[in-house]
């Protein structure tokens, strides 16, 4: 197996990264997105920005969903669910059945 060769990135706003894959997010960009608190601040970027694209941003909307609903989207990977249980459970919501 070949190693990937990163390559040196600019974002729009100045931020100079090396990245190996496609994905155009730049990680100092994605740092300052991330909110303080609720739902999408437990989350990795990958994870957030999944649930994001999909329009979810509250864990009211989450629960409209089940785990493998979920897990289908790009970015989500079992290791999001227990962080995605535990929102649910402290607002008294659970996933879909």
């Amino acid at each position: 197996m070949s190693a990937s060769k990163k390559t040196l990135r600019i974002c729009e706003k100045g931020h100079k990264y090396y990245k190996s894959s496609d994905c155009p997010s730049c990680p100092a960009c994605e740092h300052e997105r991330k909110p303080d608190c609720g739902l999408l601040s437990q989350l990795s970027s990958p994870a957030r920005r999944a649930l994001e694209h999909n329009g979810i941003t509250t864990v009211q909307h989450l629960s409209k969903f089940s785990e493998k609903e979920i897990l289908q989207f790009h970015g989500i990977g079992p290791a999001s669910l227990p962080k995605l249980r535990a929102s649910l459970k402290e607002s008294g919501l659970s996933f879909k059945n």
